[in-house]
C-alpha cells in the first residue's frame, strides 16, 4: 500500500513515517506542500492521500483555518479526479460547545465559531461528493516532535524553568499521534483488503482529562525521571486557566465505533507519555540519534 501524505513537518505525518518505517506493507510518499494536484497524483499512483489536522483551529487565525480548508478541498477535487482515497483528521474542537455525553460520529458538528463553520463545510462536501473518505475526528495530538507536537514543546518550556499556563476546565481525551498513526495504516490495510466501511471516525486516547491534569501528570513524570537520571533541574511550574467559570466544558469523543469496525482500540494516554518520556531521555542520552523512540 502506498501512502501520500501532505504537511511533511506535521507531527502526525513524522507518526506515519516512524510507523511505515516498521513495516514491509506500507510505503510513504511525503509532500512539504498542503495540498495535492491530479498530476501529482499521477506521478506517485497512491491508494490513499492523508491530510494532517489543525490540532488548535480555535486558537488560530481565521486566514489560517481558511487556507487549511481550501487545501483540503484541492486534495478532495485531485482525489476525485483519479479515484483515490482521502484521509481527512480534523480536530475535536469542532465540536465547539462539547456534550453531556460521548460525543458519536453521527453527530456532526455544528459550532458558532465562523472559522469552525469553515471547516464543516469541508466535511460536508467530503461526504456529499465522495464515498472514498475517512473523516477521522481526533482528541488533542500530542508527540515529542513536529508542528503541533504539544507534548515536545510543553516537555521544552518546563525544563527551561518557564510556567506553562493549561486550561482545566475543558476536558478532552488526549490521543497520541504515534497510535494515530498505526490505527490509520490499519484502518487503510483493511479497506484495501475489501472491508466496505468509509466514511467519519472518532480515534482518542482513554482517560477524560483537562489540559491542564494532561500538563501536570508530564511534568510529575518527567521531574520523576530526571531524578532517576540524578538530574537537579528546576522545573517550571503548571499554571491553571479557566475559560468557562460557571460550568467544565466536555469534549469526549466515543470510539466505539472504530473499535467495531476495525479493531482499534484506543490507547491510553498516561502509558504512551510515559513511553514517549523514555524516549526524550535516551536522545538526552545520545543527542545524535534524534527523534522520538523507533525513528527512521
Amino acid at each position: 500500500m502506498k501512502l501520500l501524505i501532505v504537511d511533511a513537518g506535521h507531527c502526525l505525518s513524522l507518526a506515519l513515517a516512524r510507523e511505515a518505517g516498521r513495516r514491509s506493507d506500507t510505503w510513504l510518499v511525503i509532500e512539504a506542500a498542503t495540498r495535492i494536484t491530479p498530476e501529482r497524483l499521477d506521478e506517485v499512483a497512491p491508494d490513499a492521500v492523508i491530510v494532517p489536522p489543525l490540532s488548535s483551529p480555535l486558537s488560530l487565525a481565521p486566514a489560517e483555518v481558511t487556507a487549511h480548508a481550501n487545501a483540503v478541498e484541492a486534495c478532495l477535487d485531485a482525489c476525485l479526479s483519479r479515484d483515490v482515497a482521502l484521509v481527512w483528521c480534523v480536530s475535536d474542537q469542532l465540536y465547539e460547545d462539547g456534550h453531556n455525553e460521548p460525543i458519536d460520529e453521527h453527530l456532526v458538528p455544528e459550532p458558532r465559531d465562523t472559522s469552525l463553520r469553515r471547516l464543516v463545510q469541508t466535511g460536508d462536501r467530503i461526504r456529499a461528493e465522495y464515498h472514498r473518505h475517512l473523516i477521522v475526528r481526533l482528541g488533542p495530538l500530542f508527540a515529542l516532535e513536529g508542528s503541533h507536537a504539544w507534548l515536545g514543546e510543553t516537555i521544552d518550556s518546563l525544563v527551561a524553568g518557564d510556567n506553562v499556563r493549561a486550561a482545566e476546565d475543558v476536558i478532552f481525551c488526549p490521543t497520541s499521534a504515534d497510535a494515530v498513526a498505526l490505527a490509520l495504516i490499519g484502518m487503510l490495510q483493511q479497506l484495501g483488503c475489501g472491508v466496505s466501511a468509509w466514511g467519519a471516525y472518532h480515534l482518542a486516547g482513554i482517560e477524560p482529562v483537562s489540559a491542564f491534569g494532561f500538563t501536570s501528570v508530564v511534568r510529575t513524570q518527567l521531574a520523576t525521571h530526571l531524578d532517576g537520571r540524578g538530574e537537579t533541574l528546576t522545573l517550571g511550574e503548571v499554571q491553571a486557566l479557566n475559560h468557562h467559570h460557571d460550568a467544565k466544558l466536555y469534549r469526549v469523543l466515543n470510539c466505539r465505533r472504530v473499535l467495531k469496525v476495525f479493531g482499534v482500540h484506543q490507547k491510553p494516554w498516561r502509558l504512551e507519555v510515559e513511553r514517549m518520556l523514555e524516549a526524550w531521555c535516551l536522545t538526552r542520552d545520545n543527542p545524535a540519534e534524534g527523534g522520538e523512540e523507533g525513528a527512521s
